[in-house]
C-alpha cells in the first residue's frame, strides 16, 4: 500500500511539472507548432482546441482565436489552404 501511494504521488508530481514547464512558451515555439501542422478544414474552434491541448491559453472567438501568450494578446486566424494552421496578428 505504501508503494502505491508513492507511485501515485510521483505521477501527480510529474503531471504538475509537465504542465508547468509548458507555460511561458514564446512566439517562436508557437510559430513552430503552427508551421509544422496543416489542416485546411480547421476552424477557430478546432484551432483553439489544438492550442489548448498544447498548453496555450486560447479562446475561440467569431472566426478567429484569441491567444494570451506571456501577457500579449494575439489574434490567430485559420488560413485554410495556405501553409501552416493560421495567420498571427498582434
Amino acid at each position: 500500500m505504501r508503494y502505491l501511494l508513492a507511485i501515485m504521488a510521483a505521477c501527480i508530481l510529474m503531471a504538475f511539472l509537465n504542465t508547468a514547464s509548458s507555460i511561458g512558451e514564446d512566439i517562436s515555439d508557437l510559430n513552430n507548432l503552427i508551421s509544422c501542422n496543416e489542416d485546411a478544414r480547421m476552424n477557430s474552434l478546432d484551432l483553439a482546441f489544438f492550442l489548448a491541448t498544447h498548453n496555450y491559453n486560447a479562446v475561440p472567438r467569431d472566426g478567429y482565436v484569441e491567444l494570451n501568450l506571456n501577457g500579449i494578446i494575439y489574434k490567430l486566424i485559420p488560413n485554410s489552404e495556405k501553409p501552416g494552421l493560421c495567420d498571427i496578428e498582434s
